[in-house]
């Protein structure tokens, strides 16, 4: 499709593409925040399969750090989702 195309589609209907952008938005936030658990369970479980440490001390500051990061930015998404949904219903 053009970007032309593309353009008329939303000046057609305004509430249907954003909403359509609200829900790319609502999937992409909660598969981030969904993998990054996933993840964080899968690297707690191997740890304390290997027995090296204890539950306390699993993981490190880095990966904190950047799970943190996940979480956010799928926090983020979701919120955008919510507002464009938001907006769409008053167009």
């Amino acid at each position: 499709m053009s970007l032309q195309v593309l353009w008329s589609l939303f000046l057609a209907h305004p509430a249907g593409a954003l909403n359509s952008l609200a829900l790319f938005f609502a999937v992409a936030g909660s598969w981030l925040c969904l993998m990054t658990r996933l993840r964080e369970q899968r690297g707690v479980a191997r740890v304390l399969a290997q027995g090296e440490l204890d539950e306390a001390d699993v993981q490190d500051e880095r990966t904190l750090r950047i799970n943190r990061f996940f979480y956010r930015f799928g926090g983020i998404c979701l919120g955008a989702a919510l507002l464009l949904s938001w907006f769409s219903t008053r167009l």
